[in-house]
């Protein structure tokens, strides 16, 4: 969970805190204040936020450590590039609380990541692949705003480090609701949703890959959701294209997936 929630957090430029559930993202957000960031990234779902892996892009400052002592956060670990010596002093009133200092510029592109599989050994390259607004494709006729792009690139970050299939609504540099780990891209839809509620009017959504039929581009409009990205290259990009258009919504793609396992 530790080594998802820096992963996510790193991936960042801007001030970035995460929460982290069993290497799924629960929460997270970007602000100028890291303080802020923090307390927006737990807001976003209180509920999962239990038992959680709290991440920090940014040294952490004593006001971290007494939100979550004042709001009685169950948190299992933080973990941050450094730590004020006021917030070590805090952290000693928390001693079940684990914190581990940990740079952010340490895995690059040529950082080789190894995992076992079926008595063997996959070996692959870092996924420190960034896409930028110059990356994207506009799939639709109508196109989305600046502040739109914005939270579209957000969104794609985040989605990136959930476990697929993975749907992530954001909006304002804040994810607002998050499905992950399903086995169909409709019902993280669903879930991602249900998570943000009223939050997700004028949202945006990202899906880590494409989607293989129009039910959730209908499933995001009944929430109001206002733009999505996705990587593009279903067989059947031309009816969720066409159902994007029906219904008034941005889209666009990336040319790349996620797809985290």
């Amino acid at each position: 969970d530790a080594d998802g929630a820096w992963n996510l957090v790193c991936d960042f430029e801007e001030p970035t805190a995460a929460c982290i559930k069993h290497a799924n993202p629960s929460g997270i957000a970007s602000h100028q204040d890291i303080t802020e960031a923090f307390q927006r990234s737990y807001d976003t779902d209180k509920l999962s936020a239990f038992g959680v892996i709290i991440a920090l892009n940014r040294p952490c400052p004593p006001a971290v450590i007494e939100k979550i002592i004042q709001q009685k956060i169950f948190a299992e670990l933080l973990i941050a590039p450094s730590y004020d010596p006021e917030a070590l002093e805090l952290l000693r009133k928390r001693p079940k609380l684990r914190a581990i200092a940990y740079p952010c510029d340490v895995r690059t592109a040529d950082t080789v990541l190894y995992r076992t599989a079926l008595g063997g050994m996959l070996v692959q390259n870092n996924d420190a692949r960034s896409v930028t607004e110059e990356n994207l494709t506009v799939a639709t006729t109508c196109k989305p705003s600046r502040d739109q792009i914005s939270d579209l690139l957000f969104a794609w970050r985040v989605v990136k480090h959930a476990k697929s299939n993975a749907i992530v609504f954001a909006k304002e540099k804040v994810s607002v609701g998050i499905g992950a780990g399903q086995t169909s891209r409709i019902d993280a839809t669903i879930i991602a949703a249900r998570r943000a509620g009223e939050r997700a009017r004028d949202a945006v959504m990202a899906s880590d890959a494409f989607f293989p039929f129009p039910d959730s581009i209908e499933e995001a409009h009944k929430h109001g959701i206002s733009a999505i990205i996705q990587p593009g290259g279903s067989v059947r990009d031309s009816d969720v294209i066409a159902k994007a258009n029906e219904l008034g919504i941005p889209m666009v793609f990336t040319g790349v997936r996620g797809f985290r396992h």
